[in-house]
């Protein structure tokens, strides 16, 4: 078993760490992790939300060595592994497992956040060889941090060449992050990204897809042939900004990532549908009468009257937005977050925790985002690069 550089794999991140013991991929530039605001979004940021390794092998035997890090409650709980996937041609055709090591102890009503050391772990593919070179994708759990130590396998590893394939930047919330779908390739984007044969970058952060200026930065600076925007829902969790405040926020938002893409497409996707703020104003609370995750809205219908942000306001303003701008900007779309996942699709497919989507709405909504956006654009891309 031959180890094999892994800088030159990596995707999905915006910049790589070099540590003394290995490579720690970032899904923000160390510029603007020094001004994160809170320490959930110190580890929801660090996650390694479609960060892969892109491999051109014939390999029989794989096997990551990984320092993994994941959030949790308490310091002792023990963690259940983590699936690290390998696709080839948009399919999983093997999942290793293995638990992570270090935990990151943080709870709301404790959110001091404190990282516990813990040991390293292997992540060990078998079987995969078939006598010719395969280009594969590992994909990391999107739920750890992961440092990468070593990478070896019984075969030589190339990287995969930079193709014509559609470079997607997406943010969004922990929604696009993923939280609830059972693997990674099982997140929306990720869904998404496979169907349609696009090369993901996802800057989505669990609870902070909050119009912060460093991430319409990091936004800007990123390659990208298409930015997709899902905004909305954290700013009513959190009951964070009035409605005066985020109309030019969003514009601010846009400005910023204009400065370096003029011309790439963006699509602005408003909030899918969330019965509990659809027309009453957050913050999100967790029902005082239910044991299980349960959120219901802790703000009203008044509220809104008042200025309050309810996610039907939202979409009315997005769509606003994107109307006004489309005068001088063609390269501007708007996509209601209801074509995704709407009151009707809630009645037979409903939210487990009455805000955030199992795996089985996770995959309709890549599934439905893949064909309704990306398929919109790969083709044009394919014929600009031919």
């Amino acid at each position: 078993m031959n180890p094999y550089p892994m800088r030159h794999l990596i995707r999905g991140a915006v910049e790589i760490e070099e540590t003394h013991r290995g490579l720690l991929p970032h899904r923000l530039p160390r510029w603007a992790r020094r001004q994160i605001p809170d320490r959930f979004m110190v580890q929801t940021s660090a996650e390694s939300t479609g960060v892969r390794l892109a491999l051109r092998t014939a390999a029989d035997v794989i096997e990551l060595d990984v320092q993994a890090r994941r959030i949790a409650a308490d310091a002792d709980t023990p963690f259940p592994p983590s699936a690290y996937e390998l696709t080839e041609d948009g399919a999983v055709v093997a999942t290793a497992t293995a638990t992570a090591g270090s935990r990151f102890v943080f709870t709301f009503e404790r959110p001091e956040g404190e990282i516990v050391p813990g040991p390293d772990a292997t992540a060990r593919f078998t079987g995969l060889g078939q006598g010719r070179e395969r280009d594969l994708e590992l994909w990391l759990p999107y739920h750890d941090a992961v440092e990468l130590l070593a990478l070896r396998a019984d075969a030589p590893v190339a990287a995969q060449p930079d193709s014509g394939v559609l470079r997607w930047v997406h943010h969004g919330s922990s929604i696009s992050h993923g939280y609830r779908a059972d693997t990674t390739t099982g997140t929306w984007p990720a869904v998404a990204a496979l169907r349609a044969g696009a090369r993901l970058t996802n800057l989505a952060f669990s609870g902070n897809a909050m119009l912060d200026p460093f991430t319409a930065r990091t936004i800007r600076d990123t390659p990208a042939d298409l930015i997709t925007l899902k905004l909305g829902i954290n700013l009513v969790n959190g009951d964070t900004m009035r409605l005066r405040a985020f109309r030019p926020a969003v514009d601010g938002f846009l400005d910023t990532i204009r400065d370096g893409h003029p011309e790439t497409p963006i699509v602005l996707v408003s909030p899918i549908w969330c019965e509990p703020v659809e027309t009453k104003a957050g913050p999100t609370m967790q029902d005082p009468d239910r044991d299980e995750e349960w959120s219901i809205a802790a703000g009203t219908e008044d509220d809104v009257l008042l200025g309050h942000l309810s996610l039907q306001s939202i979409r009315t303003e997005l769509a606003a937005i994107a109307d006004r701008r489309q005068d001088d900007d063609r390269h501007l779309h708007y996509l209601d977050g209801l074509s995704l996942y709407s009151g009707r699709d809630a009645e037979k497919m409903p939210l487990p925790d009455n805000l955030h989507p199992g795996p089985d709405v996770q995959r309709l909504i890549g599934e439905r985002f893949a064909d309704s956006v990306l398929a919109a654009f790969t083709p044009e891309l394919q014929r600009s690069s031919t």
